[in-house]
This record gives structure tokens, C-alpha cells and sequence, in this order.
């Protein structure tokens, strides 16, 4: 069943009409991208499910990282860790396990992704420092159009693997309610959309940090089926939105 969907993306506004291929939604992916070094963007994590990778994560302190609650639907502290300080994501920084997986008790209401967030508190400290950081949390949202950045070692592109080497690349915050259209109306206020020709988060990417002007603004999320499409923005957890829970979690840690 096919109903159409027709989008102009220009640098403020994604505008829709009719033609769109029902498909479901999976798990963000990074496309378009070049490589970047963890010194760059220290707040990077990598979250490993089972000693490999499975997912980004954001250092918020030396003891709590961030991700997206669908990396951790199994919240098992055992089977995760994170490795920071290194631009690979198989070798090199530190590797610190998880002591408690926390996701948000509304997680998947009223969509499937709604609520994407979850707090894994560490075991241990995270040695500070060059390539270690954390970063602060928005207090509001970015203004429709603004250039915001996203990295991690996710898929790509179509039929490819991921990246060993941490990439980044540049998106534009897209209008909200066509973000709706595009995505069946599953786009809820604690979400926000961004997009690039040929640019955008892939497998392997989600949980990982979407920033502006030096502050984190949101997690990467979920998208269409193909990559850099930009008939399908990427959709990020909005961070300003799902700042209180974020605090109230931390503090009950």
C-alpha cells in the first residue's frame, strides 16, 4: 500500500505532500561521514554489549554515561561496559562495566521510541582527561535549521558494515511536523529531527550524541530503513525535553 510523500529539504524546513512506502522503523545509523578524533568529541562512548560493540554513549559524569534505552532492552548490568577515550572502537582508552542500567520508566510510550533514554551508572571512575570529557545537557531545543553534529562507529551505508574508526558529520534540525509525516505521525515531543543530503546516523550509532554549540541536544534514535534518505530524517531523543527525568535518575543513583 503506497501513499505518497513529496519532500523539499532546504536549510530550515522539510516540507511534505503525498507518496511514502509504509516500511518499519529501525535503529539509527553514521553515512557521509569523515573521521574524527576522540580529542574532538571526548564525550563519545562506546557501549559494548558482551566485550563488543552494540552502541554510542555520552559521558555525563565520571561515573554515569548515557544512551538510548533501545540499546539496553535487556538492562542486565553484566553484559555491558563502555570503552571511552579511544577513536576505535575495538582497542585503546579505558574499559569501565556497568554497575546499573537505568531506562526510562516510560520508555516506548506512546510510541515505540518514545522516551529513548536510559542512565548506566559505572563500577568505577573514568580517568578525565585528554579524550575523556563530559558534556553539558541543553537547556532548550535547536532552532529549526540549525547545524548540529552526530558521531559514532555505526553502519556506512546500505549493506555495509561498521566503522572501526570514529566518524562524524553534520545534519540541520528539520521541521517537526513533517518529521511527523514522514514517520506515520510516531514523533513524539520528547524527539527531535535532523537531516543532510547524504549525510546521517546509521546502525551501530544509536545512543551515540548529537551536539550544538558545545552542549549535548540529543541521542541518536531511529530512521527509515535506508540510511541518508532524506525523505526520512533521523530522530534523536531530545535531550532538553527529557532533562528532568535525566537529573531525578542521576540523583537517585
Amino acid at each position: 500500500m503506497f501513499i505518497q510523500w513529496i519532500f523539499l529539504i532546504s536549510s530550515a524546513t522539510l516540507i511534505s505532500s503525498a507518496t511514502l512506502i509504509s516500511s518499519k522503523w529501525i535503529p539509527e545509523r553514521i553515512v557521509g561521514g569523515h573521521l574524527v578524533s576522540i580529542e574532538s568529541v571526548p564525550w563519545q562512548a562506546s557501549l559494548l554489549k558482551e566485550d563488543e560493540h552494540y552502541c554510542g554513549a555520552v559521558i555525563y559524569s565520571e561515573t554515569v554515561v548515557l544512551t538510548a534505552a533501545h540499546c539496553v532492552r535487556d538492562p542486565s548490568p553484566s553484559l555491558y561496559s563502555v570503552r571511552v577515550g579511544s577513536s576505535s572502537s575495538i582497542i585503546g582508552g579505558q574499559v569501565v562495566k556497568a554497575l546499573r542500567v537505568l531506562k526510562h520508566d516510560k520508555y516506548g510510550q506512546p510510541f515505540q521510541y518514545s522516551n529513548d533514554i536510559a542512565v548506566i551508572q559505572l563500577q568505577c571512575s573514568l580517568q578525565m582527561g585528554v579524550g575523556v570529557s563530559s558534556i553539558p545537557l541543553a537547556d532548550s531545543s535547536p532552532r529549526l535549521g540549525s547545524s548540529v553534529s552526530v558521531s559514532g562507529w555505526g553502519k556506512i551505508g546500505l549493506f555495509k558494515g561498521g566503522s572501526e574508526l570514529l566518524l562524524g558529520t553534520t545534519v540541520a534540525i528539520v521541521n517537526q511536523k513533517a518529521c511527523q509525516k514522514s514517520h506515520f505521525g510516531r514523533v513524539s515531543k520528547d524527539m527531535i529531527c535532523a537531516a543532510a543530503l547524504g549525510k546521517d546516523s546509521c546502525g551501530g550509532d544509536s545512543g551515540g550524541p548529537l551536539v550544538s554549540s558545545g552542549k549535548l541536544v540529543g541521542l541518536v534514535s531511529f530512521g527509515g530503513l535506508i540510511c541518508a534518505n532524506p525523505f526520512r530524517p533521523g530522530v534523536y531523543a531530545n535531550v532538553a525535553e527529557l532533562k528532568p527525568w535525566i537529573l531525578r535518575t542521576i540523583q537517585s543513583l
